[in-house]
């Protein structure tokens, strides 16, 4: 049997072929998903396989702005039980998050002392939507699934990466309802 070489023409056109009919693995985890954080920094989100992930777009100039307070209490009092709460700044929303990525870490270690994990300045929705906020407002939950409403939405993620609940901009971060939805999934094994 003989070595056949195939044109070049038809090895390029092989290729395209093959790669766009390679089927996608489907996403269905936030451990699927690399970010950057607010360093610019690439962060593979599988890194955190086990911890609960509190995904919460934020910005620094919104009438609820104060609830980083208590999103880093929150962070401060359960992160030795391997709870996690992530910033994801977003400009979307009334044009409240202006500033840099820079910008944006030094107010939020200077007015709210964030010592959880901020993420570059993002996209919620739209032709631009980030790919883990398609994600997250698309996956099933006893919430609601759709568009990002406004800043600071709450996404709650279990150990294994998949959307738990919801919670929109009003739910303070200690309401009853987001603790006890948080006490569930530290409890589940």
């Amino acid at each position: 049997m003989s070595l056949r070489i195939l044109p070049l023409p038809l090895v390029i056109l092989l290729a395209l072929f093959s790669s766009a009919f390679a089927e996608e693995k489907p996403l269905t985890s936030v451990h699927d998903f690399t970010v950057k954080n607010i360093a610019g920094e690439e962060v593979k989100l599988a890194d955190y396989k086990g911890k609960i992930l509190l995904i919460v777009n934020v910005a620094s100039e919104c009438g609820v702005t104060a609830q980083y307070e208590t999103l880093q209490a929150l962070y401060e009092v359960l992160k030795d039980r391997d709870f996690v709460v992530m910033g994801f700044p977003s400009n979307e929303f009334g044009g409240q998050e202006p500033g840099t990525n820079e910008e944006i870490a030094t107010f939020c270690k200077t007015e709210y002392a964030v010592t959880f994990p901020m993420f570059s300045k993002i996209e919620t929705n739209g032709k631009k939507q980030a790919p883990l906020f398609k994600y997250l407002t698309t996956a099933k939950n006893p919430d609601k699934d759709g568009a990002v409403g406004w800043n600071f939405e709450k996404f709650l993620v279990g150990k294994d990466g998949k959307l738990i609940r919801r919670f929109g901009s009003s739910d303070e971060p200690d309401g009853p309802e987001i603790i006890a939805a948080i006490k569930v999934a530290l409890a589940d094994k």
